[in-house]
């Protein structure tokens, strides 16, 4: 009796006031209540770990909303392009002589080098058909051929994607040095085109998209495109030593006359003929001397072909 006597005014100092008329606590009130301030700590925002797990939640929540804007949708981009493309009937043959050649280089940078493989055989054909209604001034066949652009989208891979934006970067610039012309159709092409282009090329190409690409060398020289191979290659070499042989046979053939074999009228005959041997003489050795140094090239171009393909 006497101990519980002295606890009872133990707990009643300790209690509120108030308190002490109200009933005591359970065991099980009394931890729950012991517990609840923990709890309360592990979510209040004075605690430094929700902090930095919210922290980190907004963290990865802004980096994967950065991804999107990474990769922009490509269909509307391709839309936006071919609405700018389409122009009003036989605007491209109505250009002047100076902006239609500067339509050719936009042409050749569209379409130039191996753009079937870095593009796609799909687009690399509307690329290849669109660049050659350009270099002909067809604007019924160039509207007809861009309003199929948004179809492309489905071909364009992230390889593709770069490079179809570098090339229109490239296309687009020849198009803003023509100025101003008409109602501003050329600038809007070349704004589009340089946006849109920066859009698509935004992420590099990767080398793991492109092990299936095999690099092609071409030469254009104007409307004809020829491709460079290894056994192109070797048999300019052959017709290089060819020619290069028949031209020292020729030198050493002039060379072998001599000066007193032949009569002439005077010393200035004598002279004019012996001039004309010693032009004849330096043309062909230098001939035999170039053929062979561009046989020793086209040679040595040959087997760095062969290497890459057999790397690739």
């Amino acid at each position: 009796m006497a101990t519980a006597v002295l606890r009872r005014p133990l707990l009643a100092a300790l209690l509120p006031a108030g308190a002490g008329a109200a009933p005591l606590p359970s065991r099980f009130q009394l931890r729950r209540r012991r517990r609840s301030p923990v709890s309360t700590l592990a979510v209040s925002s004075d605690s430094p770990k929700p902090v930095t797990s919210t922290s980190t939640s907004s963290s990865s929540s802004s980096a994967g909303g950065d991804g999107p804007d990474e990769e922009p949708p490509v269909l509307p981009l391709l839309q936006e392009l071919a609405d700018c493309l389409v122009l009003p009937p036989k605007f491209l043959s109505q250009l002047p002589r100076d902006l239609r050649l500067d339509l050719n280089d936009a042409a050749f940078d569209l379409s130039n080098g191996p753009v079937l493989d870095e593009c796609g055989q799909e687009v690399g054909d509307l690329l290849l058909n669109l660049a050659k209604a350009w270099e002909l001034a067809d604007t019924s066949t160039s509207n007809s051929l861009a309003k199929q652009l948004p179809s492309m989208e489905p071909y364009l891979t992230r390889s593709a994607k770069s490079a179809f934006g570098k090339r229109l970067v490239s296309a687009g610039r020849r198009f803003q040095s023509m100025g101003q012309y008409g109602k501003g159709e050329l600038k809007k092409i070349a704004e589009t085109m340089i946006k849109n282009g920066k859009l698509l090329s935004k992420r590099p190409v990767i080398q793991s998209d492109v092990q299936a690409m095999k690099e092609k060398r071409k030469l254009k020289f104007g409307e004809l495109e020829l491709e460079l191979t290894a056994e192109r290659a070797n048999i300019g070499a052959a017709v290089g030593v060819g020619f290069g042989f028949l031209s020292w046979q020729l030198a050493q053939g002039v060379q072998s006359i001599p000066d007193n074999s032949k009569q002439y009228a005077n010393d200035n005959a004598l002279q004019l003929a012996k001039s004309l041997k010693v032009a004849l003489l330096g043309l062909g050795y230098t001939s035999a001397g170039l053929s062979l140094f561009a046989a020793v090239g086209l040679l040595l171009l040959a087997q760095q072909i062969n290497a890459e393909n057999k790397s690739e």
